[in-house]
């Protein structure tokens, strides 16, 4: 049985009833926004360093031999990927949503291998009502993974700062919805970057102090993977790509030798790489959004509809203790 689960041991935040004009102004503000498309990648930890690339149905880490399935080969870290699902998504960039995550689902368990979990970055319902939540839920119970974490995208957010959201998956979660956990000799942290509408991308004081707090005591050798659903870099700021105070973070992670940034968001695969942190943007399972600047807006884009999975996908990720890089696989839904 899948579980949802975050190993801190935080009391569930609380919630209240979301005003209906708010929730009505605030979906107008983030159909403007709506955007990218994608699905699973396949990322693994080798070296310390995480690695992606587009992975074959069963394809396994870091260049593994296969292994029966459930089992892991070597004692390595193998975990997916998953991000902007947009159930709830109604329109012609992508009319059939709940199938498309449906098929990444069934990717993720035609690996050829059991990841040890998934991670679903964010924009997981598209209007953040209690059913869309419920929704995903029940779908994401059908991955062959032991847990599934979340962090939640701005369409998760709309209306009430998150609260709906935080009451089907933030169980066990610090402040809005942030935590971290470790495992495999790899420390997570999940953050939450999507609660002002009004400008886009913003952790705040208390939770740059929750990381400060988190990495403090760890090792320089320790591999830091970081999820997030806003792009933590400045990908393009015009369209809400980037996240404002995100330096902060960054200044405290530069003194680990192998960090790992993993965001959803953008619905397209972006690589960056600054110094000891490489940043991965994955793509949706829902629809394409523009590339940066080559629209007036990060509005969802119609393609043809034999094209549409291949621009859908999810992503793999593998690590083996003691190597210095996380070796990630990019997979299209084709």
């Amino acid at each position: 049985m899948t579980e949802y689960l975050d190993p801190h041991q935080a009391a569930p935040v609380g919630d209240s009833e979301r005003p209906a004009r708010e929730h009505d102004m605030n979906r107008r503000q983030l159909l403007r926004h709506a955007g990218w498309f994608g699905g699973a990648v396949v990322l693994t930890v080798a070296g310390g360093e995480v690695v992606s690339h587009i992975a074959g149905p069963r394809d396994t880490a870091a260049g593994a031999a296969p292994v029966a399935r459930g089992t892991t080969a070597n004692g390595a870290l193998r975990f997916v990927q998953v991000s902007d699902s947009h159930i709830g998504f109604q329109g012609p960039a992508n009319t059939d949503v709940t199938g498309s995550f449906n098929e990444a689902i069934h990717q993720v368990n035609s690996l050829g291998f059991r990841p040890d979990f998934v991670m679903h970055s964010g924009d997981l319902t598209h209007l953040s009502t209690a059913a869309q939540f419920d929704q995903v839920r029940q779908m994401m119970t059908g991955m062959e993974t032991d847990r599934v974490f979340t962090v939640p995208g701005e369409h998760d957010s709309i209306g009430d700062a998150g609260r709906a959201y935080r009451r089907t998956f933030g169980k066990g979660t610090l402040g809005d919805g942030w935590y971290s956990f470790d495992t495999h000799g790899v420390h997570f942290i999940a953050l939450v970057n999507t609660l002002s509408l009004e400008k886009l991308g913003h952790l705040g004081n208390e939770q740059i102090e929750f990381v400060r707090r988190d990495l403090r005591g760890l090792s320089s050798d320790t591999p830091i993977v970081v999820f997030s659903h806003i792009p933590l870099f400045a990908m393009y700021p015009r369209w809400g790509w980037s996240t404002d105070d995100a330096l902060k973070v960054i200044a405290l992670l530069r003194r680990f030798s192998s960090v790992t940034c993993l965001n959803g968001h953008v619905h397209q695969l972006f690589t960056k790489t600054d110094g000891n942190i490489t940043f991965h943007s994955a793509t949706t399972t829902a629809y394409p959004l523009p590339k940066p600047g080559r629209a007036p807006a990060p509005t969802p884009q119609v393609v043809p509809a034999r094209q549409l999975k291949d621009a859908l996908g999810i992503r793999t990720v593998g690590y083996r203790q003691g190597d210095r890089e996380l070796a990630i696989k990019d997979k299209r839904l084709t």
